[in-house]
């Protein structure tokens, strides 16, 4: 992984809603489970356009 993509994912992270880091945290399964499906969501787009960008 280049330092650009780690920089694109390291934003997404930043930028990532404050419902998302609760979620995140949350004993909740179900919610948690949202949570993690949102950020993988985001950071496959994200890894996407950085290979879309490298070709």
């Amino acid at each position: 992984m280049d330092d650009k993509t780690k920089a694109r994912i390291l934003g997404v992270i930043e930028r990532a809603p404050q419902w998302l880091r609760n979620d995140l945290a949350a004993k909740d399964p179900a919610a948690r489970a949202r949570a993690e499906e949102a950020l993988v969501a985001m950071l496959v787009d994200t890894i996407g356009e950085s290979q879309a960008a490298a070709d």
